[in-house]
């Protein structure tokens, strides 16, 4: 491990020099800056929903487009105002019969749907095309709920909105959490989930290609002559793990950064996702940095098995299955962190870096926990480092078809 330090160096110098790297991390940074910017240069008012002072103001300036067709055959609605009250942001209008409602829905394309009103208690809904989210159903419903409420205090001679009242009090609430805020902490351990999982099949790739390219070019003949194979491993691995935290770093600091300073004009929209708890940043910062060096130690013994770039997929396929299976049931869990399949997963080297962090962020788990999951995942890490240098040991000077994991691991017990 002599020649460690300088492998690193020179490694580490090949990704920062790398016009790739550069260039998309500095894209990546500057479009982040720049959308979290926009509501500072142009008024997004409208957009994100915020500053409206004005509100009244806004709503009678703001001109309503969309219709609904009435077509109410029995006049029930007529005179009381409650389809107008209920369907507020749409315009009214009315018809005489259900052919006429038709026409009008499948030839103007301001009306977005129509109502035949047969009694006090059915109606028809017709709509062109049927949108995933329409409400409109529910809200006529509403509708005539409040038509049947309305003839029942007039044939009873009772005050409606004193019985409303009476029915409906305004209710005040306030949630304490003595816990976790589960709706709080959601959206950010869903983001950072994301970029873990991304990171590690990104450079994980990147460095199973670099082990591959040197081996395909026979650079790795005069490589072995002047440093050992563990310097060369552990450097290229370690190199790349500080480029990854080095590309992630800097994006990070941009986007915390420019949101920061224009939190205001944002509204405080993404404060939930930007505002962790220190507790959880940490464990991040461990299990992702502790998961993100297991799999770059595989994915590099898995690129010394191979002779040829386009082989890598073949020789790490499996590894990415693995990884694709663990990100996929851990967004899925995210709801039940305190279920036993989490628990699980939070303990096995392979899904810790991501369930472990869920649960402390969503979940109950004790300190005790957290500490032998990460000894475990360390453990794992170095197992896998030593393991995997011996595999590149093996496989660097050794070309043709790409070996199997099988057979390197019957040659290992050889040795």
């Amino acid at each position: 491990m002599k020649k460690f330090g300088v492998i690193f160096q020179y490694e580490i110098m090949n990704y920062i020099k790398n016009k790739s790297f550069m260039i998309s991390t500095i894209v990546i940074a500057v479009l982040a800056a720049v959308i979290l910017f926009l509501p500072s240069v142009f008024d997004m008012s409208g957009i994100l929903g915020i500053n409206k002072d004005d509100t009244d103001n806004t709503a009678d300036n703001t001109e309503i487009t969309d219709v609904i067709i009435i077509c109410d055959e029995k006049d029930i609605f007529a005179g009381t105002g409650i389809v107008e009250g209920v369907l507020n942001d749409v315009k009214i209008e009315n018809v005489s019969s259900r052919d006429a409602l038709v026409d009008k829905i499948e030839n103007d394309e301001n009306v977005i749907a129509g109502f035949v009103v047969k009694n006090a208690t059915d109606f028809e809904y017709v709509v062109n095309n049927s949108d995933m989210f329409d409400d409109m159903t529910q809200r006529f419903t509403y509708a005539m709920q409040l038509l049947s409420q309305y003839n029942y205090c007039k044939e009873n001679n009772l005050d409606m909105a004193e019985i409303e009242n009476a029915f409906n009090p305004v209710i005040n609430s306030e949630t304490t959490v003595l816990g976790k805020d589960m709706m709080s902490n959601y959206w950010y351990c869903y983001a950072l989930i994301i970029i873990v999982f991304m990171v590690i099949i990104l450079y994980g790739v990147m460095v199973a290609t670099s082990v591959t390219q040197e081996k395909s070019n026979r650079t790795i003949e005069l490589l072995v002559t002047s440093a050992d194979t563990n310097s060369l491993f552990f450097g290229k691995v370690l190199a790349g793990t500080s480029a990854a935290l080095l590309q992630v770093g800097i994006i990070f600091a941009v986007i915390l950064g420019s949101y920061k300073i224009n939190r205001d004009s944002w509204g405080g929209l993404f404060d939930k996702i930007f505002n962790i708890p220190s507790d959880v940043l940490i464990t991040f910062a461990f299990f992702g940095l502790g998961g993100l060096l297991f799999y770059v130690f595989i994915y590099g013994a898995m690129g010394a098995l191979v002779s040829k770039t386009e082989d890598i997929n073949k020789s790490a396929g499996s590894v990415q299955f693995v990884i694709m299976i663990v990100y996929f049931i851990g967004l899925s869990q995210l709801n039940n962190v305190d279920g036993i399949l989490m628990k699980v997963l939070s303990f096995l080297p392979i899904s810790s870096y991501s369930a472990m962090f869920a649960r402390v962020a969503l979940g109950n788990v004790s300190f005790a926990e957290i500490a032998v999951s990460f000894v475990i995942l360390i453990v794992s890490t170095i197992a896998v480092g030593i393991l995997g240098s011996k595999i590149y040991r093996m496989g660097t000077l050794r070309y043709g078809n790409p070996i199997t994991l099988r057979n390197a691991f019957k040659n290992l017990k050889h040795e």
